[in-house]
């Protein structure tokens, strides 16, 4: 399967206007936003788990890295509720499950095949800063290949985002506008790179997570 695949154009999905899919795993259901490949995949997905959904042990040989969206995801280092972003690079194996039910966005198999640098951050209870007025960062993760945060902005505010090697921007909450589209709860938008992002959040402010940089190291994404 090839979903957004090219990353030398811009590619957006309105969460409002998908249906979930079911999954060869029962009470597992998904919305694709970018793939590369059938069951075993390059994916960038939103995935929701029915309550009491449990999963076999696997080895993440391509890395995952997740952000709880909705209700609590668990394994074997503790549970992990809404607002916490966790990256399990390579060669890490966990046996999650969602007792409650929970819903993630989640990229798979887009690591850097040397990473080992786990991340489990809770976002209620980790330091926010303000770098400029009306804007609260949380950093994420930073390497050589990407940087990934978090931000909030006050209603109004306008700022540029780094798109030269390539952007992600996943809303959460409010609303966003670059002046071709207007980013909604839960859309997902990709740009690609060489591209210029300044956007200007609506009256009820924007929260959203993102990444740059790391489509400099996708073949066939580069100008």
């Amino acid at each position: 399967m090839h979903l957004n695949a090219d990353f030398s154009q811009r590619a957006l999905v309105r969460f409002a206007k998908g249906d979930w899919v079911a999954s060869p795993m029962q009470g597992v259901q998904r919305r694709m936003l970018d793939r590369i490949g059938e069951e075993v995949a390059r994916a960038t997905s939103i995935v929701r788990f029915a309550p009491g959904s449990v999963f076999s042990p696997h080895t993440h040989d391509g890395g995952e890295e997740y952000l709880v969206l909705d209700g609590t995801f668990q394994d074997e280092d503790g549970d992990f509720p809404t607002g916490c972003y966790v990256r399990n690079p390579p060669t890490t194996s966990h046996r999650p499950a969602a007792r409650d039910g929970a819903t993630i966005l989640v990229k798979l198999h887009q690591f850097d095949p040397a990473d080992r640098t786990q991340v489990q951050i809770d976002s209620h209870f980790a330091t926010w800063t303000q770098t400029v007025p009306g804007i609260e960062t949380l950093q994420l993760h930073m390497d050589d290949r990407e940087y990934v945060a978090m931000e909030r902005w006050a209603p109004g505010t306008m700022r540029r985002l780094d798109g030269a090697g390539g952007l992600e921007v996943f809303m959460i909450g409010g609303v966003l506008s670059d002046g071709t589209d207007t980013l909604t709860c839960w859309d997902w938008l990709r740009l690609p790179v060489g591209s210029e992002f300044t956007a200007t959040a609506g009256p009820e402010g924007a929260y959203f997570w993102f990444k740059s940089g790391h489509l400099c190291h996708v073949v066939g994404s580069a100008l």
